[in-house]
């Protein structure tokens, strides 16, 4: 992690345990920004440096000052707009002033990224490999990598491992429709192996040629397959371990 995101001196809220808040990765702890009207959450664990709060709002986010996120310099409605485009779900914010909450997407989207990550928005709920549920969130970013040690989640490991990988979507067969229960997206990490997407969504590549629409497909999450963004059945051949 670098050192020119530091938190200062301000609180750490402590982890959640089984009764999930909102945005929160179970056993996470994050580190809360106080100011008049609005309060802001970085989880350390889940940031990758995206950027898009320091390019959208340098002001409130800076990088090298202590503490990098100052929620007082700027609006409690720019400070929430700039919030929500941060890709990974690693800021969050709570109104105080009767301002409106982050709303939920009205559709699940899935974006394969070039070289990085599968970045995902809409109603998520992140389950275990037991199938219960570690996160809900409105915007996940999940490994494809399959170095990170957050796993399901990305933590950057793909630029340390040199992962190469257009983003590009074909075999669309992979992507299934037998329904859906409800209008949540369900992501379920199977054990060594891929993971699973149940829920209304459509998946779009990286370039934005190609989108797919479904309530069912498996991600590639060892790095090897030869149908990315879909499992191939390499993590049996490379003995990928999800643990």
């Amino acid at each position: 992690m670098s050192a020119d995101r530091d938190p200062g001196t301000t609180p750490t809220l402590p982890a959640p345990a089984s009764d999930l808040a909102p945005g929160r990765d179970r056993g996470d702890r994050v580190h809360a920004f106080d100011a008049p009207g609005i309060s802001v959450t970085w989880s350390r664990k889940r940031c990758i440096h995206a950027a898009d709060c320091v390019m959208n709002l340098p002001t409130v986010f800076e990088p090298g000052r202590v503490p990098w996120v100052d929620p007082t310099r700027a609006s409690p409605d720019s400070v929430a707009r700039v919030v929500m485009r941060c890709p990974t779900g690693a800021l969050h914010f709570e109104r105080h002033d009767g301002g409106a909450p982050e709303p939920t997407p009205a559709a699940n989207t899935v974006l394969v990224s070039r070289n990085g990550p599968t970045y995902v928005r809409g109603d998520i709920e992140v389950l275990d490999e037991a199938g219960e549920v570690r996160l809900r969130d409105t915007r996940v970013a999940l490994c494809r990598c399959g170095q990170s040690r957050n796993k399901p989640l990305c933590d950057n490991a793909h630029q340390g491992t040199g992962f190469r990988e257009s983003g590009a979507i074909a075999n669309p067969e992979r992507v299934e429709d037998p329904g859906a229960v409800d209008g949540k997206l369900r992501v379920t990490p199977s054990g060594d192996g891929p993971l699973v997407l149940t829920g209304p969504f459509a998946i779009r590549s990286a370039d934005g040629k190609t989108m797919l629409a479904g309530t069912k497909t498996k991600l590639c999450r060892c790095g090897q397959s030869q149908t990315k963004p879909f499992c191939d059945g390499s993590h049996k051949r490379v003995e990928f371990k999800s643990a």
